[in-house]
């Protein structure tokens, strides 16, 4: 009887060690299998570089490119001057202006709508890259070809 209970819980934890490994495994092929996210910023730029960070925390292959004249990558992204922020970044045919949090562009990603991308604009304090001591309100705007907005989620 005491072998018995001695193998039915190294069978358990066995099984758990399978069970943990199979979710561990399917969360990394998930992130893996998530597009590279390019984002332009300036050379200055600290926020840029934390909001980077929280994409990378959240499974994120980020790739940065520091450009001088961002009103250029802007334009060229049909970004307007009302959704401006810092930075500009381009992931899976989409365009996101400023501090999207991770979790709204896999959304935009996974819902694929028919919009040029998502935009917050400013730098409210408390999204991501921006963090403070207080969170700012702010929305996430989704914008098409003609510069109309909608909100698409808001914080």
């Amino acid at each position: 009887m005491v072998l018995f209970g001695r193998v039915t819980r190294i069978i358990r934890r066995g099984a758990g060690l399978v069970l943990v490994s199979t979710i561990l495994a399917a969360c990394s092929s998930a992130e893996a299998n998530r597009p590279a996210i390019t984002v332009y910023k300036s050379p200055t730029c600290g926020c840029c570089a934390k909001w980077a960070d929280h994409l990378r925390a959240n499974g994120f292959d980020v790739r940065t490119e520091e450009v001088l004249d961002m009103a250029v990558i802007k334009a060229s992204h049909g970004v307007t001057q009302k959704l401006a922020a810092c930075h500009t970044a381009a992931v899976d045919g989409y365009v996101i202006e400023g501090h999207v949090p991770a979790d709204i562009i896999m959304r935009l990603l996974d819902e694929r709508p028919e919009v040029v991308g998502l935009a917050v604009p400013g730098m409210p304090v408390g999204s991501p890259g921006m963090e403070g001591s207080y969170k700012q309100p702010y929305n996430i705007l989704a914008f098409d070809e003609r510069g109309a907005t909608d909100v698409y989620d808001s914080r």
